[in-house]
């Protein structure tokens, strides 16, 4: 990929977004039918599904926690999601988004109401461009809450950063590639409590608290989507008499 002269021209990114707009969201909860809950989140051209199996027995038995269940995440980027083919089987780096996510999303399951047993998550991402982790975490916790989990709110993650000296909301690869800095971050919104936030690169004092209030209002919008996404997974059901 070829570095643009600019990332930012007369105050609009190279896809016409505004430095504090998301890219185009949409959220669908119940895409599967075989799993206990599941959701699909295209975010710009990410194209990310979760599915949620559980709460079930623990196997093997010797890593069942007696007085909690043990949320269990699996992130996975397809051979056919990046330009070039991405080798198939976990890398060090499925390894640390997959423990990232399950970190985010663990502070709002009521884990204790399923002693000895295992919720898991996966992550496949079909598709990537840019935001993979923050995405797959807000498909997943719609997913969660698909199976009938008890949970204390939602999760939902966006990533911020900054590109030719601008803070920016939601990054593309381009930016994410020749930017300066690329901050995660995942919410419980309804407390407003940060369950991830991770910084490659750097910001000043004053730039980390305009990122994070940035962040903070992305993550607003996304929680809006993951709602009505439910609300809609709900009304079908009822239609359904299920």
């Amino acid at each position: 990929m070829e570095k643009p002269e600019r990332l930012i021209v007369d105050g609009k990114r190279l896809d016409g977004r505004a430095p504090d707009e998301l890219r185009p969201l949409r959220i669908k909860a119940g895409v599967l039918k075989r799993a206990d809950g599941s959701a699909y989140v295209e975010l710009g051209r990410n194209k990310i599904l979760a599915a949620v199996y559980g709460p079930r027995e623990m196997h093997p038995r010797h890593l069942q926690q007696p007085d909690t269940a043990v949320l269990r995440c699996r992130y996975n980027m397809a051979p056919f999601s990046v330009e070039e083919r991405k080798r198939p089987g976990p890398d060090r780096r499925s390894v640390e988004i997959s423990k990232v996510a399950r970190e985010a999303l663990e502070p709002v399951v009521f884990l204790e109401l399923y002693p000895r047993a295992a919720i898991d998550v996966f992550i496949e991402v079909l598709q990537a461009d840019a935001g993979t982790r923050t995405t797959g975490i807000t498909a997943a916790a719609v997913a969660l809450a698909d199976a009938g989990i008890p949970m204390r709110d939602l999760v939902a993650a966006v990533a911020v950063g900054k590109v030719d000296g601008t803070i920016v909301l939601d990054l593309t690869s381009e930016e994410d590639q020749w930017g300066t800095t690329d901050m995660p971050v995942a919410i419980m919104p309804r407390k407003k409590l940060i369950t991830l936030l991770q910084m490659d690169g750097h910001f000043t004092g004053e730039e980390f608290r305009q990122a994070l209030s940035l962040a903070f209002k992305g993550c607003e919008q996304i929680y809006e989507a993951q709602k009505q996404a439910l609300r809609e997974r709900y009304s079908v059901k009822r239609e359904e008499g299920e």
